[in-house]
């Protein structure tokens, strides 16, 4: 049913799906790959609200029913290469109505990103920046990334300092200088490209 309605596309990484302010027209269902969603302030400062992953729905503002001409209040930029189904907002409702079990499996999707957005919400709540750094990259890790062992998550796609910066509410210099108190502390580390996120609360990220 999904294959028969869907208009299925392919993004590169770094292509915008959508942008901010444009006329939101389809929602998408995300089958590989990961976007950033992120929102320009009034005052020009980029703010990243989110990070969608495959199985997650992008552009469910159409559904609002208070307005019949809506903008999308975020853009979409790939992280990695995507592909997506596309959805005009009847089509959608459509399945919707006729699968109610895709109903629920999207109702318990949203429900599991609210509740990983409470979580980060609950990170900026941190005192010192390396462990607000170190509570919204475990966030992230555990939604998007794979848990290798008990406490140890690994992220393969990359977040930039600047990236973080914004995440975090924090210049990208002091990023830098928190992301490096962490590798020596143990509590991240690389491994090539894959950053993994350690878990353990009986380290002391300052006793370095």
């Amino acid at each position: 049913m999904v294959a028969k309605r869907a208009r299925r596309k392919s993004f590169k990484s770094g292509q915008n799906v959508f942008l901010q302010g444009d006329k939101a027209q389809s929602v998408h269902l995300i089958k590989s790959g990961t976007i950033r969603l992120s929102r320009i302030m009034e005052n020009g400062t980029e703010i990243i609200m989110d990070i969608r992953k495959p199985g997650d729905c992008l552009g469910e503002y159409i559904l609002n029913d208070l307005e019949s001409d809506y903008s999308y209040p975020v853009s979409a930029k790939c992280q990695t290469d995507v592909v997506a189904c596309g959805f005009t907002r009847q089509a959608f409702e459509e399945m919707v109505l006729e699968v109610p079990a895709l109903a629920l499996k999207i109702i318990k999707n949203m429900a599991g990103r609210i509740a990983n957005l409470t979580e980060r919400i609950g990170a900026m709540s941190q005192t010192h920046l390396e462990e607000k750094i170190h509570a919204v990259l475990l966030s992230v890790a555990k939604e998007h990334g794979k848990e290798r062992r008990q406490g140890c998550y690994a992220l393969d796609f990359q977040l930039t300092h600047e990236d973080l910066g914004f995440l975090v509410g924090a210049h990208r210099v002091s990023v830098t200088r928190s992301l490096k108190k962490l590798k020596k502390s143990g509590r991240i580390h690389n491994e090539g490209k894959i950053l993994v996120i350690q878990d353990h609360q009986d380290i002391d990220p300052f006793k370095h």
